[in-house]
């Protein structure tokens, strides 16, 4: 055997070996590629089809009612979980306050971790759709909630179960497609 033809083999491992980081790579940016651009949107949460949790909020100041677990029984409604910090929440609360003047369900609301003047100030901003805003200052509730960040939207059913998490602030697109359905649908069932 000549030495061109040993020379050929340690040339193709030289070259596989300089490749095999390049393919690695190439690996593995598909693949985060690929996540990115073909994820679900929802999150699994363990509280669909749950009861709410057992919860007391106080109002936040300048409002009269608090929220309570009691409060969330005997119709459908929507809870969102809101702060003054959160800018995501300044982008759906134009729709927030558009369904609240449709009056076609109650829009109640966990203000987390907020200052009350900053609350306040937010709402006299952007609008307020809550018929009532539970003050969460610890943030016990949230947890309870099963909230993992702000805003996140919960369809109750009359019965006082979680049957809808929306994480993430919503669009028109998914308020009509994906949250208003599950409301309208659990309506029905409820007048049936």
């Amino acid at each position: 055997m000549s030495n061109q033809d040993q020379a050929a083999p340690k040339w193709r491992w030289s070259l596989l070996i300089a490749a095999l980081p390049a393919a690695v790579f190439a690996a593995i940016a598909a693949a985060f590629l690929w996540g990115l651009f073909n994820n679900e949107d929802s999150l699994p949460s363990t509280m669909i089809g749950r009861d709410i949790p057992e919860f007391d909020l106080p109002p936040i100041e300048g409002r009269e009612n608090g929220l309570s677990t009691s409060d969330l029984r005997g119709e459908v409604s929507l809870v969102n979980v809101w702060a003054s910090w959160c800018v995501p929440c300044r982008v759906e609360m134009p729709l927030l306050v558009e369904l609240s003047q449709t009056g076609s369900v109650s829009i109640h609301g966990i203000n987390l971790k907020d200052k009350p003047a900053a609350a306040r100030r937010f709402l006299a901003e952007l609008g307020d759709p809550y018929d009532r805003i539970g003050a969460d200052s610890s943030g016990r509730a949230s947890i309870d909630w099963g909230v993992c960040g702000v805003p996140e939207t919960f369809v109750i059913d009359s019965k006082g179960r979680i049957a809808y998490k929306h994480v993430g602030p919503f669009n028109r697109h998914s308020l009509e497609n994906d949250i208003l359905p599950v409301v309208r649908r659990l309506q029905q069932e409820q007048g049936a």
